[in-house]
């Protein structure tokens, strides 16, 4: 059984660094042929697809994010992070890790088969 499980600071102010993880089991982030993605859903507003990593440790991230958005792995913990610099209230959102497989498109939310619980991460003005 493959789980995957989010974890952040909560609530952070704007213009600091949140940072969270995705912890897997069931399976290795360096299988190949998959892509881990971090997705999020604002208030209110449907599904952002951030970025992902591969197998290879290789990242494609959003150009909505590109810039201040980074996408790292732990292979010993078997951890994936994401980065997200100067946020603003504006990325408050619940973020998800996921699993999806290469070739199918990132943005097929329901092509995904295995999602974490997902985290909430508020941002105060």
């Amino acid at each position: 059984q493959v789980q995957l499980q989010e974890s952040g600071p909560g609530l952070v102010k704007s213009s600091q660094t949140v940072s969270l993880t995705c912890s897997v089991t069931g399976a290795s982030i360096t299988d190949s042929g998959y892509y881990w993605s971090w997705i999020r859903r604002p208030p209110g507003k449907g599904l952002e697809w951030i970025g992902y990593i591969v197998d290879s440790g290789s990242t494609f991230i959003s150009p909505s994010f590109s810039g201040r958005t980074s996408i790292s792995r732990d292979t010993s913990k078997n951890q994936v992070t994401l980065l997200l610099n100067s946020v603003t209230p504006e990325d408050t959102a619940v973020y998800y890790c996921a699993r999806n497989t290469i070739g199918l498109r990132v943005t097929s939310f329901g092509s995904y088969d295995y999602w974490g619980p997902g985290t909430q991460v508020t941002v105060s003005s």
